[in-house]
C-alpha cells in the first residue's frame, strides 16, 4: 500500500525540467522562423533600407514579444516546485498561440497600414496572454496556494492591465493600426522586467 501511495505521490509531483527544456526548444524554433522571415533591402543605399524599416520594426516588436514570454516563462518555471497534466496542457496551449507570431509578423510587415493584420496580431497576443494567465492559475493549483508563484503573482495586476490594453489595441485597429502598435508596445514595456519575486 505504501508503494502505491509513493507512486501516486511521484506522479502528482512532476518536476519542471522537462517542461522547461521542451518550451525553450519550441520558443527557439519560433524565434528562428521569425528571423528567417526577414528580407534584405533591395539595394545598398539608405533609401533601400528605409523601405524595409516597417518590416524591421514589426520584427523587433515580435522578437521582444517572444523574448519577454521566454524570460517570464523561465523565471516562472524556476519558481515552480511541481506541475501536473493541467499545467502541461496549459503550457502547450500557450506555445500554440506563440507559434502563430511569425506568420502574423510577416502578414503585418507587408500590410502594416491595414487594419486586419494589426487586429489579428492583437487577437493572438491577447490569446497568448489569456493562456499565460491560465498557465499561472494551473501552476498555483498544482504548486499549492502558499507557493512562491502564488505570492509573486498576487492579484495579477500586470496581467489584467495587459488584457485590457490588448483588447483596446484590437478594437482600435479599425480606427488606426498605429494605435494598435502603440498598445502592443506598451504591454511589452510593462512586462520587460519580470516580477522581482520570481527572479
Amino acid at each position: 500500500m505504501s508503494n502505491e501511495s509513493e507512486i501516486n505521490s511521484t506522479r502528482s509531483d512532476i518536476g519542471t525540467s522537462r517542461l522547461e527544456a521542451f518550451s525553450d526548444g519550441v520558443l527557439a524554433v519560433i524565434i528562428t522562423i521569425l528571423a528567417l522571415g526577414l528580407r534584405v533591402p533591395s539595394g545598398g543605399s539608405f533609401s533601400a533600407l528605409a523601405q524595409r524599416l516597417p518590416e524591421l520594426l514589426v520584427y523587433i516588436l515580435s522578437f521582444v514579444f517572444l523574448a519577454i514570454y521566454w524570460n517570464n516563462h523561465h523565471h516562472l518555471l524556476r519558481a515552480t516546485r511541481r506541475i501536473n497534466s493541467a499545467v502541461m496542457w496549459a503550457n502547450l496551449s500557450l506555445l500554440f498561440w506563440l507559434s502563430l507570431i511569425p506568420f502574423l509578423t510577416d502578414w503585418m510587415a507587408k500590410y502594416y497600414r491595414e487594419s486586419w493584420p494589426a487586429a489579428c496580431y492583437g487577437i493572438v497576443a491577447l490569446a497568448a496572454a489569456l493562456n499565460f494567465t491560465a498557465l499561472l492559475r494551473a501552476i498555483i493549483r498544482a504548486d499549492l496556494p502558499d507557493s512562491a508563484v502564488a505570492a509573486a503573482i498576487g492579484d495579477d495586476r500586470k496581467g489584467k492591465i495587459s488584457l485590457l490594453v490588448y483588447t483596446v489595441g484590437v478594437a482600435f485597429a479599425f480606427v488606426s493600426p498605429w494605435i494598435s502598435y502603440s498598445c502592443y508596445a506598451i504591454v511589452s514595456i510593462i512586462w520587460f522586467i519580470p516580477d522581482s519575486r520570481l527572479i
